[in-house]
């Protein structure tokens, strides 16, 4: 009987070098300068740049801890909070110990930044995100933060406020997502206020 193999090996050979070329090059060449064309910043890793200098990325948060500074979420990564190259959650259920005294002690940090707010502290605010390097908060939790920022950076709460609401983001067309405050934008536009402002 005749050996077929080498007529099956050819094509099978050229079928994989050309799939490689459009799968591995063409296709995320063509992609890649589709969207440095159409949508450059997001292509770039949607970068903040402040002065020339690079200071994050709209789309990883990072860990804000003065009281000055808005805080956004927590991150369960490691070995650093907001680590990119470690994404994930902390898979821990609700019924875990470890996360509800986790979720205890965040309550009681917040409370001790801010002794005077008695408000329910919204749950953005104490538990991590799936990803765990979520940038933006929810509108109630800026809100939630809004007296302890003003007080201490001796700055009128209504601008404050102000930056909180332009610093909001509303669901895109009105129905899709959910309204949300980007942390680094909303931290950045705060250090720019003259620090010849005072409260009133």
């Amino acid at each position: 009987m005749k050996n077929n193999n080498g007529s099956i090996f050819r094509p099978a050979l050229v079928l994989f070098v050309l799939l490689s070329a459009i799968t591995g090059l063409i296709y995320p060449a063509v992609v890649t300068g589709a969207a440095k064309a159409v949508f450059p910043a997001q292509a770039a890793g949607s970068l903040i740049v402040l002065d020339g200098t690079t200071v994050g990325s709209k789309l990883i948060g990072q860990n804000f801890s003065d009281p000055k500074h808005f805080w956004g979420r927590p991150s369960a990564t490691s070995p650093q909070p907001y680590n990119a190259s470690a994404s994930g959650g902390s898979n821990q259920g609700p019924l875990n110990p470890a996360l509800t005294d986790a979720v205890k002690g965040r309550v009681e940090a917040l409370r001790v930044a801010d002794p005077g707010n008695t408000a329910p502290v919204p749950v953005d605010l104490v538990t991590a995100s799936a990803s765990g390097l979520d940038p933006d908060i929810s509108p109630a939790a800026a809100q939630y933060q809004a007296a302890r920022v003003a007080r201490v950076r001796g700055v009128p709460l209504e601008q404050v406020n102000t930056l909180i609401a332009k610093n909001t983001q509303r669901p895109l067309l009105g129905l899709l997502g959910e309204s949300r405050v980007n942390v680094l934008a909303l931290n950045l536009a705060l250090d720019a206020v003259p620090a010849s402002t005072t409260a009133r």
